[in-house]
């Protein structure tokens, strides 16, 4: 369960945050939509701990994350994945590499483990036999699949999406909806998507920001 109560936050004197109340129920999905600016990525940077509030506590099963250290904060974050608005992949790391990432930064394991991994997640996403590429040489579509795939790796608890298919035509839109929803049936994380449009296959939850 996350939940956040009566949270403010203002930047330059602009308040951002007004009193926000939301609980986000284990294993659901949630949709907050929004207008532009509304707040809504702001919302997403707290959850995770990216930002404090001004006031106000944002609680995972309980515990204030707003209060933690580093050290206690790094470790609730390992049960969250996230993807990101414009996917943030590196680069310079093949489409493999990124995937394979988080694996070789956080954990132990050895090569052939990460690959079976990976191969994994590349079949799962529909990206196999694209290891291989750069993230210059794949659609816009294919850089979401990837940015899920190396969100999904360390299998989280809770995933985070934000805006995840800015950029992408009405086809690709529902494509990328109904992979997050297929994901959602097949690992069962509490999921939290921000967006200014959610379509209607998102049925648990709806918030407006």
């Amino acid at each position: 369960m996350i939940k956040l109560v009566d949270v403010y936050k203002t930047f330059n004197g602009q308040e951002v945050l007004r009193g926000v109340t939301l609980e986000i129920p284990e294993g659901k999905t949630t949709a907050i939509i929004g207008r532009s600016g509304g707040g809504k990525s702001v919302l997403l940077k707290h959850i995770i701990g990216l930002l404090k509030p001004d006031s106000g506590q944002v609680l995972v099963e309980g515990t204030d994350i707003s209060r933690l250290n580093n050290r206690d904060l790094n470790k609730i974050r390992n049960r969250f994945g996230i993807l990101f608005q414009g996917a943030a992949l590196f680069d310079s790391l093949t489409v493999y590499d990124n995937i394979a990432f988080p694996l070789r930064e956080k954990t132990r394991l050895k090569e052939n483990e990460i690959q079976k991994m990976v191969d994994e997640k590349l079949e799962q996403l529909g990206l196999a036999g694209m290891g291989h590429k750069y993230p210059a040489e794949i659609s816009g579509g294919m850089k979401k699949r990837v940015g899920l795939a190396r969100a999904l790796i360390m299998d989280p608890e809770i995933m985070l999406f934000d805006e995840p298919t800015t950029g992408l035509d009405p086809i690709m839109k529902n494509a990328i909806y109904n992979l997050i929803l297929k994901m959602h049936k097949k690992f069962g994380f509490t999921a939290v998507v921000v967006s200014h449009e959610i379509p209607d296959i998102f049925g648990d939850r709806k918030s407006v920001v």
